[in-house]
């Protein structure tokens, strides 16, 4: 599973993994600020994963789901057209409120994935002051394995990406979301040119998602955070043992309407 976020101005180049299909090519826009590049993060092409890893400990309070019961087969029912989504994490909790108009594919995805327990038990893997939060990989390899290709075609751009907004990783490919997403820190209205379609956006608990673990920064191979391809191969295991400080989802749920 892979995904890519283009990212607005920063130092230094840093990429994405998500789920998607097939490797991307580097897209590296303009910084209008100053003229610099902007660094874009590009998922990297899955891989076979060959590890078997024994299941991390399960974290005080977090809910987790039989392997077996994340399948992609069941994620298929049409959303609701507004509806929100409770996160309940290591650092407190925070509300998603998605809209279906805004990107409908999207928005369905994101419902399937929230009602069946996808999130639950999993890792906040990377998380970049003033730029964004991203989580969505599995916790199990097994479960990656199953999601590696199961992909969501696009929606059009109808929302900017302002800070509180909610939107799936992707590739440099069309149709290549799955299950990233991250929560934007502050305004890149940059990502609205290259297809980045926010779903939904965080109407309570902003504070909590800002909390959230920084210190392991960008991920490999442009920095010392987890690699996501290993994640993938090992799942909670990896980073529980490598990356203890981060902060983990522990249960989500879909709000009463």
């Amino acid at each position: 599973m892979r995904a890519v976020l283009l990212v607005a101005a920063f130092a230094s180049s840093s990429m994405i993994f998500a789920c998607g299909a097939g490797p991307t090519t580097p897209i590296t826009p303009v910084d209008g600020a100053n003229g610099d590049p902007a660094p874009v993060p590009l998922a990297s092409p899955p891989e076979s994963s060959t590890a078997s890893t024994a299941p991390a400990a399960l974290p005080l309070g977090a809910t987790h789901h039989d392997a077996a019961d994340l399948d992609p087969a069941r994620a298929t029912e049409k959303a609701p057209d507004v509806f929100r989504a409770r996160f309940t994490t290591t650092r407190g909790e925070f509300v998603v409120e998605a809209h279906r108009s805004w990107a409908p594919n999207g928005a369905d995805r994101f419902y399937n994935l929230v009602k069946m327990g996808f999130f639950d038990d999993t890792r906040f893997f990377r998380a970049i002051d003033g730029f964004m939060v991203q989580f969505g990989i599995p916790g199990e390899p097994q479960v990656s394995a199953k999601w590696r290709d199961a992909n969501i075609k696009d929606d059009k751009v109808t929302q900017s990406n302002l800070r509180g907004f909610v939107t799936f990783a992707q590739t440099g490919q069309p149709d290549s979301r799955s299950t990233q997403i991250f929560v934007l820190y502050a305004n890149h209205p940059r990502l609205d040119q290259t297809g980045f379609a926010p779903f939904g956006r965080v109407v309570q608990g902003m504070e909590v998602l800002d909390a959230l673990y920084k210190g392991y920064g960008e991920g490999a191979p442009n920095g010392k955070g987890p690699d996501q391809m290993r994640i993938q191969q090992e799942g909670n295991a990896y980073l529980d043992k490598e990356f203890p400080k981060l902060d983990r989802i522990l249960r989500t749920s879909v709000e009463a309407q």
